[in-house]
C-alpha cells in the first residue's frame, strides 16, 4: 500500500495513521495543556469549566488541520471527577474531528495494576481510550505487555519514555548494564522487537519519547533510533529550547518518523482561533 493510499482516519494502524497524518497536515502535535497559567492568558476560571472550554476552542480551531493532539491527563485530573469528565469529552471531540489524540498520562506497573491502566487507556469500551498513551518502562518494558498487546488488538499505539529531556532522567536513562547497553538503548530494542512482529506498512504501533533538547545523548549512547521501525514523540519544540536544528541533530537518519510536540508556543495564541491556526502553521514551516 502506499502513502497516499493510507488515510488519517482509516483502519489502519496507528503508527501508519500517524505516518499518513504528519504528511498530511505536518509533523506536529498540539499539547492541551490547561494549566492554571495559560487559563489565566486566556481569560478563564481555573476550574473544569474552564479546562473544557479551553481544550475545545484547540479542537475547534486546529481539529482537522493537525497531525495529532496531546492532552496531558494531569491538568484534568487536578480537578478530579469533572477534571475528568472533561478528559473523556475531549477525547470524543478529537474523534469526532477525525484528529489523532494521544492521552499523555504516562501510565507503567504490574500484574493486574498494568491491566487496568490498558483496559482504560486502549480498550474499545474505554471513554479515556485516545488513538495513543503515553507509558514509562522503569518497571521494565515487560511490565508494559497488556498495554502493548491490547494496542495490537485495538489498532491503537502507546509511546514509551526513553531519553526525556528533564535534567534528572539521565541519571537513570543513561545508565549501562553490563554489556554496554543503557536502559534508554534498551527500551528502543525491546520495542523494536515488538513492533517487528505487528502489521505495518511503515510504523509500528509502540513509539517513544526523546526529547528534543536531549543533544547528542543518542549518538553517544549507541542508540540505533531507525531500527524502531516506530514513531518519536519529540516534546522540547518551541518554549524549551529546541527547533529545527536540535531536531535534525537528535533524530538524524530517522527524522521521517518524527512528531514535534508544541503547547505554550501555539496555545499562547489563543484564545483567538485565527492566531492557534497560524501559529501551528509558523511551527510546522519552521521545521520544514
Amino acid at each position: 500500500m502506499t502513502t497516499a493510499a493510507i488515510k488519517p482516519g482509516a483502519a489502519a494502524g496507528f503508527g501508519d495513521r500517524l505516518y499518513a497524518a504528519m504528511r498530511a497536515y505536518g509533523p506536529v502535535c498540539v499539547g492541551i495543556d490547561p494549566h492554571a497559567g495559560l487559563l489565566r492568558e486566556w481569560g478563564l476560571d481555573d476550574d473544569a469549566s474552564g479546562v473544557r472550554e479551553f481544550s475545545l476552542r484547540v479542537i475547534e480551531a486546529l481539529g482537522g488541520r493537525v497531525a495529532a493532539f496531546k492532552p496531558q491527563a494531569a491538568f484534568f485530573e487536578r480537578h478530579g471527577s469533572r477534571g475528568v469528565a472533561v478528559l473523556e469529552e475531549v477525547i470524543a471531540a478529537c474523534r469526532e474531528v477525525g484528529t489523532l489524540c494521544i492521552v499523555d498520562a504516562k501510565r507503567g506497573d504490574i500484574g493486574s495494576t498494568m491491566d487496568g491502566y490498558a483496559q482504560a487507556f486502549l480498550s474499545d469500551s474505554s471513554p479515556l481510550a485516545g488513538d495513543a498513551v503515553t507509558l514509562s518502562p522503569y518497571l521494565g518494558v515487560g511490565s508494559l505487555t497488556p498495554a502493548l498487546e491490547l494496542a495490537r488488538q485495538t489498532r491503537r499505539g502507546v509511546f514509551v519514555l526513553a531519553l526525556t529531556s528533564n535534567p534528572e532522567g539521565s541519571s537513570v536513562q543513561h545508565a549501562r548494564g553490563e554489556d554496554g547497553t543503557s536502559v534508554a538503548g534498551r527500551v528502543v530494542s525491546q520495542l523494536a522487537d515488538f513492533n517487528g512482529q505487528c502489521d505495518q506498512h511503515h510504523l509500528g504501533p509502540a513509539g517513544i519519547v526523546v526529547g528534543a533538547t536531549v543533544g547528542d545523548a543518542v549518538k553517544r549512547l549507541g542508540i540505533d533510533l531507525a531500527s524502531l521501525n516506530g514513531a518519536f514523540l519529540a516534546p522540547g519544540l518551541g518554549a524549551q529550547g529546541a527547533g529545527p536544528a536540535q531536531v535534525r541533530e537528535v533524530f538524524a537518519g530517522a527524522e521521517d518518523a518524527v512528531l514535534a510536540s508544541s503547547s505554550r508556543a501555539i496555545l499562547r495564541s489563543g484564545p483567538s482561533i485565527a492566531g492557534l491556526r497560524d501559529a501551528y502553521r509558523a511551527t510546522v514551516d519552521s521545521l520544514q
